[in-house]
């Protein structure tokens, strides 16, 4: 029998908030303990809990991208490890097709045990900085098997009983180009876990095993209850959109995203049939990326303070068919696969738009950009630096879009320049907003930012990352479109060159390459847009004069 206060609310309420509290306290040791940028700065990470039985109960502030894909990462642990799991263990794993997303991505879980027996899951997702592969960083497009991607990591035992396993720490050191990173970071992930289990622990201590467990089921319900009540508040029927990547690096054509979401009841399928096979750039998204990108924008509009766990997946069927972009087969490559993702949470929206005209917000811009510069310095030691680059989001029914953050289904931060100039031999020359770029509307789209890089050392590769060059950012509501997204090398000199969206090349001391992401998409009809707002953005200097007249037919005279 279950508790009888279960039901009460202001319990399910402390309980809910404390397990909040736990999985953001995770996070918080993981950045401060983390070696790469990429999590310390960028924060390319997640945190979770799960109960005994492997079931999401928690998730931190962190990357709503990651999360959804834990499930399917715990079950496999589950499964190949079921009557061989002991207090002390922790477990690692990358593989694609085996519970991850991609090589990068390390996943750490640890059980948690009491008096012998196994109560929950502390979990860690993080992003590292090399894998190994043929592409420093690990993300490149250009690999056409996963086997050129890197170090492929099943589910494994990273520490047998509390004590580690030297063979597994052994082969990450050998197998990347910067493993005091590397192993810094996982064990940073193996420290966050650690702090996610003293604190489960210690809910148990405050409410007993019995009573939380109970209690955390209760909260899987009642996300559940709000995710359906949400859901059955949609009108019925089905509501198609395609959106389209560019290219994959190799092929020249495009590739189409096709989402058909149906409503029935309180229920709703999202199903990718028509969505491109699998190519073969490394651009394919595995089905637990596909799944978390479904997860992460229904989010958005079942509103309110839910439960942070896997019960409002439950009225949710993503269906992806096998040998597609969005759930490729072995061996597919799909180091790239981030681009995809967010390129499928764009065509959820654009689906979502039709259901809730007044709340979805035009394209964003953000999460099409990644970049990476390896090498060695002069003393020949390996260095990897790795950021993805982020712009605005797209104008929103009752305002304009954000300028300059990260993207709706990501919490990514900024990287500092300075901590950039101080660890690589990298300038920044230009990092700032792009006049002209968001797209018109009653409501403008945001702004495209452009960052520029010097490289100082002797040599190294550079691999891009990027898209939005012939599909701008879409508008809504009778919004225009934003614009392209550009990569120059040595602008402005008689040896500049107009790069792909996407390659991997080698560059040399004193280069400098600029990428221009691309803007956001516009809201509603430009014409209808406030003059004041027109107005004030050429006083900001956000548009100019001539382009308040071309797409707001406003006439804007500038002070003397």
């Amino acid at each position: 029998m279950p508790p009888r206060d279960v039901g009460d609310p202001i319990l399910l309420e402390l309980i809910k908030n404390a397990l909040d509290a736990i999985v953001d306290e995770m996070a918080i040791a993981l950045v401060r303990t983390a070696y790469s940028n990429n999590l310390k700065n960028a924060m390319d990470m997640s945190c979770a809990l799960c109960d005994a039985e492997g079931r999401l109960i928690a998730q931190g502030l962190t990357l709503p991208l990651h999360l959804g894909s834990i499930p399917d990462a715990m079950a496999q642990v589950r499964r190949k490890f079921v009557g061989r799991i002991e207090p002390g263990d922790v477990f690692i794993l990358n593989d694609p097709f085996e519970g991850g997303t991609h090589l990068p991505d390390f996943y750490i879980f640890k059980p948690i045990f009491l008096d012998g027996g196994l109560v929950g899951w502390s979990a860690s997702i993080g992003h590292q900085l090399d894998v190994g592969g043929k592409t420093p960083g690990g993300n490149g497009c250009d690999a056409t098997e996963i086997f050129q991607e890197g170090l492929r990591i099943p589910p494994l035992k990273l520490y047998d009983a509390g004590r580690p396993v030297d063979a597994i720490f052994d082969l990450i050191d050998r197998n990347v180009r910067v493993p005091r990173q590397v192993l810094g970071d996982v064990r940073s992930q193996v420290a966050a876990c650690l702090t996610g289990e003293r604190g489960y622990l210690g809910l148990i201590a405050r409410y007993g095993v019995e009573r939380l467990a109970a209690c955390t089921t209760a909260l899987l319900d009642q996300a559940e209850r709000l995710a359906r009540h949400a859901i059955s508040a949609m009108p019925d029927g089905a509501y198609t959109f395609t959106d389209w990547i560019d290219d994959d690096g190799i092929d020249p054509d495009p590739i189409p995203i096709t989402v058909t979401i149906t409503v029935a009841g309180d229920r709703m399928v999202a199903d990718f049939t028509g969505s491109a096979p699998q190519v073969k750039g490394a651009i394919n998204s595995p089905l637990p990326f596909t799944k978390s990108a479904v997860y992460a924008c229904v989010r958005h509009l079942i509103g309110g303070e839910p439960p942070n766990n896997e019960g409002y997946f439950r009225p949710i069927e993503v269906i992806a068919p096998a040998g597609t972009v969005v759930n490729p087969v072995p061996p597919a490559a799909v180091a790239a696969r981030g681009l995809t993702g967010f390129r499928m949470a764009n065509t959820m929206f654009g689906a979502l738009a039709q259901i809730a005209p007044d709340r979805v917000f035009a394209c964003e811009m953000g999460g099409d950009t990644g970049v990476s510069f390896g090498g060695y310095d002069a003393e020949r030691r390996p260095f990897v630096f790795l950021e993805f680059l982020f712009g605005s989001w797209g104008g929103r029914p009752t305002r304009d879009g954000v300028d300059a953050c990260s993207s709706a289904v990501v919490n990514f931060s900024n990287n500092p320049i300075e901590v950039i100039e101080s660890e690589y031999p990298i300038l920044i020359e230009r990092y700032g907003y792009v006049p002209d770029s968001g797209g018109p509307g009653t409501f403008r789209g945001g702004l495209a930012l452009v960052r520029q890089y010097r490289f100082l050392a002797r040599e190294a590769t550079l691999q891009l990352r990027t898209d939005r060059r012939s599909h701008l950012p879409y508008g809504l509501a009778g919004g225009h479109p934003g614009t392209p997204s550009a990569n120059l090398l040595n602008p402005g000199t008689p040896d500049e060159r107009v790069l792909p969206a996407k390659c991997t090349i080698s560059v040399q001391h004193g280069d400098v390459f600029r990428h221009v992401l691309g803007g956001a998409g516009g809201w509603g009809d430009p014409r209808a847009r406030d003059p004041e707002l027109v107005r004030r953005d050429v006083m900001e200097e956000k548009i100019t004069p001539e382009y308040a007249l071309r797409h707001y037919g406003v006439t804007i005279t500038p002070q003397p």
